[in-house]
Order: C-alpha cells, then structure tokens, then sequence
C-alpha cells in the first residue's frame, strides 16, 4: 500500500517543484541514483518503468526508500494499463503516472485514493482527466508543447496543475519560462540524471544539480 496519501504527495510535488524520472534495471545503481536526488533535496521521484522485471527492482526501491530515506514519496511513471497501475500499488507506488489518459487506471487509482497523472495534450484531455478526479495533469512531451501552451491553458482553467515532462532542464532560464507559465512542478529525466563519460550515472553531478534544481524553483516560482 502507499505510504503517502494521495493529497500529500500533491502536496510534495507542489511544495518542491521538481520530480526526478529515472530507470535502471540493477537495484544497487537503482538505490545509488535515489539517494542522490534525496541528498539533492528532492522528496519524489518517478520511477519510469520500462524495462523487463522492473515491477521486481521497484518493489526492492521502495522497500529502500522506505527504510532508509524518511519522506521520500516513490512512485511509478509509463504505466500503460490498469492491471500494471493496481500490481505497482501493491508494492507501494504512492503516485501512477501515465503516458495517455486511460479512464481503467484512473478507476482503480482513485479507488485505493491514489494519486494518478495522466499525459494530456489538449485542454479537452485535461479537462477530462480532472472530471476524473486528476489533481496535477502531465504535460506530455512537454517539448511539443512548451510554456506558451501552459499559459494557455491556464487562461481559462487557471485551477489546473500541470507537470510538464520532456523539454524541462536545470536551467535558470528553462525553469523559469515553464514557472512563470504556471507550472505546478516539473518532471526531469537524462537532463538530471546524468552520466560520466565511461557510462557510469555521476552521482556528485545528480546530487548538485538537483541541489541547484529545487533552489532555482523556489526562486522562480510565480
């Protein structure tokens, strides 16, 4: 079950602006790379799952961030269908994040009151999303559409959170146009969680540019 209720962890998404995105299929490298982004500041991350076996590496993280990292909300992202979304929640996922927006998982999500963020490329979709009891939507890919597509967004609908994922940097510049459109948080996947020339993840490297990340936001953020 989720350690985190539904309305905390949009809460922590809120309140820290920043979701790493990140998948490997060796625990240990799994476990190496989230304490990183902890010891960076970060309190969520989206475990991407898209590997062979990765209910069983999640399964393992969570147990880890469980016991080791106090406040650390896990859940799981690219979770196509409602029978993968109720395996992820059984091994703890607090958060479901989606590529589509797919009513079966919105059901089995709000049923054990599990926060759910589906990718939406239209106001239509966002609107929809919500009407099913969404709370922040993802943005996806976020390069496509970029911050003028939020503002527009939020013209209308300025009750709407949104994550958008793909096209956002640790970037003073790029954090700020996404912030000043109204973004609710970000989502950040290669661009922070990066690698050392010999393919090993640089684990210094992710600490401070989520250090630098989250303190960016708290400056930008509108």
């Amino acid at each position: 079950m989720a350690t985190f209720t539904r309305i905390e962890v949009a809460q922590t998404m809120k309140n820290t602006g920043l979701v790493p995105l990140f998948y490997h299929h060796d625990i240990e490298t799994a476990k190496q790379v989230l304490k990183a982004c902890y010891d960076g500041g970060a309190r969520l991350l989206e475990f991407t799952a898209r590997g062979d076996f990765a209910q069983e590496i999640f399964g393992d993280l969570n147990k880890y961030a469980v016991a080791e990292l106090p406040g650390m909300v896990l859940g799981v992202g690219s979770v196509t269908d409602a029978a993968s979304a109720s395996l992820y929640m059984s091994l703890g996922a607090n958060f479901i994040v989606t590529p589509v927006l797919r009513e079966d998982i919105a059901m089995v999500c709000n049923r054990r009151k599990v926060l759910w963020s589906p990718g939406c490329g239209s106001l239509t979709e966002i609107a929809k999303a919500e009407e099913l009891g969404c709370e922040i939507v993802k943005l996806f890919p976020g390069s496509v559409y970029g911050p003028e597509f939020v503002k527009a967004i939020k013209a209308p609908q300025p009750w709407t959170s949104i994550m958008p994922t793909g096209g956002v940097s640790p970037t003073r510049e790029n954090l700020e146009k996404w912030f000043a459109a109204g973004v609710t948080c970000v989502g950040m996947g290669s661009k922070l969680i990066q690698k050392k020339e010999n393919g090993d993840f640089d684990l210094a490297k992710i600490e401070t540019l989520t250090k630098e990340a989250i303190h960016i936001i708290k400056e930008v953020r509108v």
